[in-house]
């Protein structure tokens, strides 16, 4: 049987062999689903409302100064800022006011200000958020909800999102905003502020009434309204649409749920969930809104039912039941249609106690040129911004092997290396976590063994491997996390966000698996380098070589020269997630990893 075996073995060649599965199809996807949704943190029910009055202002402080307000976007929030209003609209019963505002020094959004023909008096306010939708402020459905509240003797804002309407540009790219936290800047910061900053606005109004402030949005605009109402209690109500869902529920609706950038910002998670986002409302009036047929993200059948059991026990503590309510729209698709529109009037009026509404009228929508106010040409982006803050970077007296480990949250990994059927192993965590699959091909006896390991995975790298044998080396063919066969089939990069938001790193799980192979394999007696082909792969071996020192040396192909050029190449998330490490520009360019 021996025999034969071996003879099989010859038969195959060194890309047969490479190219072998190893792993389940579908082993890498779970291993991420399970590990990361056991670490999302629990609500804690309070025992009165007094202690979830505790819980609520310790997360909110925590969250705006250990997640939002990093590096230099404290001072952000501080800096004198400008606002001017640049036009007047007349309507049938409403007027629009049209203005532009800074949302921090250099960086202005337009925005539009709906008021009733004749305001007087204190009237409720309403922050309408946008979500993705690709014309901004001039979504026709949107227009209808301002105009509609106005006629309701309501103030209606509506500000500009980033990467939608006249902010539709590639430096303006949500999954660029990480190119700011790899700076040591959080790059949600610039959301926060646009929010935070509308509200100024709003409030600043003669007529604005401070006990009767709302919150609305879909989608990403429901994440705005989440965020926001959690972190500022100027918010007396809040009505997100289709806008989230906890984490765990993420991780097992992936093709869904998972969120952009913003959504999953590095160490959210380390603090609170959306289910304690959701929660931090009470006692305020919520209205939570899904969608029963959407198309998109957050529908109602799996969505709903965890933020609705959180908010209906925090809401019971306060005895202000009354004040939580969700409606299920069945309407097709992803939307805040008529029927949505509804009941948020509805609430509206029953909570602000405003006179009933009335029907809504059909409008005729203004086009984005009527409504959008003129930007500098300068105007700041996440991407301009980014190479505006990495200029001086990085800071002197930081490139320390300690300071990278805590960076890039390095793991000394112990293994359970099982050989599957030589030469092919399954070397797993002895935690049962994460699993890498390896070839091992060449000398058994070699003094020297090299980890293989490529950007398109070890499949790729056959003719590589055999010169390497034929210099008398023993090869260690791997795919640590988000690589080759580890790599995750679809979006695998919305994994490595939530990763970074449960306060681990993407780059520093895979520099933690090869680190964890290389002291494996002197065990059995080899001396260790390390070859990687691609930039991604690259930064990677440069990080474990640079923090384990049975690593001999490490060998580079195809590498960043500075990691700068995420930011003058407009590099994205979905391009090379494990390289928006925050804060490791701050402290190390590749020179001083290497």
């Amino acid at each position: 049987m021996l025999p034969l075996l071996l003879g099989l073995l010859a038969a195959q060649t060194t890309s047969d062999q490479l190219a072998r599965p190893i792993l389940d199809p579908k082993q890498p996807q779970l291993e991420a689903q399970v590990y990361m949704a056991s670490r999302v943190p629990p609500v804690q029910l309070p025992r009165s409302a007094a202690d979830w009055d505790t819980q609520r202002d310790t997360l909110r402080r925590r969250i705006l100064e250990e997640v939002v307000f990093r590096g230099e976007a404290r001072s952000w929030r501080t800096s004198n800022r400008k606002v001017e209003f640049t036009g007047e609209i007349p309507g049938d019963g409403y007027r629009i006011r049209k203005l532009r505002f800074e949302i921090l020094p250099g960086m202005w959004a337009p925005a539009v200000l709906y008021e009733p023909a004749n305001p007087s008096g204190k009237l409720p306010v309403v922050l309408n958020v946008n979500g993705h939708e690709k014309d901004g402020i001039a979504t026709p459905y949107i227009q209808q909800r301002c105009v509609q509240l106005a006629r309701m003797g309501y103030l209606a804002f509506n500000g500009e999102w980033m990467g939608r309407g006249v902010l539709d540009l590639p430096g303006f790219n949500h999954y660029s905003m990480p190119q700011l936290d790899l700076t040591g800047s959080s790059g949600l910061a610039v959301f926060f502020l646009e929010m935070e900053r509308s509200l100024d606005i709003l409030l600043q109004h003669p007529n604005a009434d401070p006990q009767r402030v709302a919150v609305t949005g879909l989608s990403g605009g429901g994440w705005q309204t989440t965020f926001l109402t959690a972190l500022d209690p100027r918010i007396k109500l809040a009505v997100p649409v289709a806008g989230h869902s906890s984490f765990i529920t993420r991780t097992q609706m992936p093709m869904m749920d998972m969120g952009d950038s913003e959504q999953t910002p590095s160490d959210l998670a380390t603090v609170a969930d959306y289910l304690h986002l959701t929660a931090m409302t009470a006692p305020r009036p919520l209205l939570l809104i899904n969608n029963a047929k959407d198309n998109c993200c957050f529908r109602a059948d799996y969505a709903m039912a965890p933020l609705v059991q959180t908010a209906n026990a925090i809401f019971k503590t306060y005895n202000a039941a009354d004040r939580f309510s969700y409606y299920i729209n069945h309407s097709d698709g992803h939307n805040y249609d008529g029927f949505s529109r509804r009941e948020l009037y509805k609430f509206l009026s029953r909570q602000f106690q405003t006179a009933p509404p009335p029907v809504e009228t059909p409008i005729a929508p203004r086009s984005a040129q009527e409504l959008t106010s003129a930007l500098p040409a300068d105007n700041l982006t996440f991407q301009s911004l980014a190479q505006r803050l990495a200029a001086g970077l990085p800071k002197p007296g930081k490139a320390t092997k300690e300071n990278l480990a805590r960076i890039v949250r390095y793991q000394k990994l112990a293994l359970d290396v099982d050989a599957v059927n030589a030469p092919y192993y399954a070397i797993r965590t002895t935690s049962g976590a994460w699993t890498i699959p390896a070839v091992s091909l060449g000398p058994a006896d070699a003094k020297q063994a090299v980890i293989l390991i490529a950007d398109e995975g070890r499949r790729s790298q056959a003719a590589r491997a055999e010169q390497l044998i034929g210099e008398g080396k023993r090869v260690f063919a791997v795919d640590p996390f988000l690589i080759g066969e580890n790599k995750i089939k679809e979006r695998d990069f919305l994994f490595a966000l939530l990763l970074a938001s449960l306060g681990e790193r993407p780059l520093g799980l895979q520099a933690s698996q090869l680190a964890a192979v290389a002291r494996w394999l002197t065990t059995q007696g080899h001396s260790v380098t390390i070859e990687a082909h691609g930039r991604r792969t690259s930064l990677a071996a440069q990080v474990a070589a640079a923090l384990e020192p049975q690593i001999q040396s490490a060998k580079l192909n195809g590498n960043l020269t500075s990691l700068k050029q995420a930011m003058h190449e407009n590099i994205q998330v979905p391009d090379f997630p494990e390289l928006f490490c925050f804060g490791l520009l701050e402290s190390f360019d590749i020179d001083q990893i290497r």
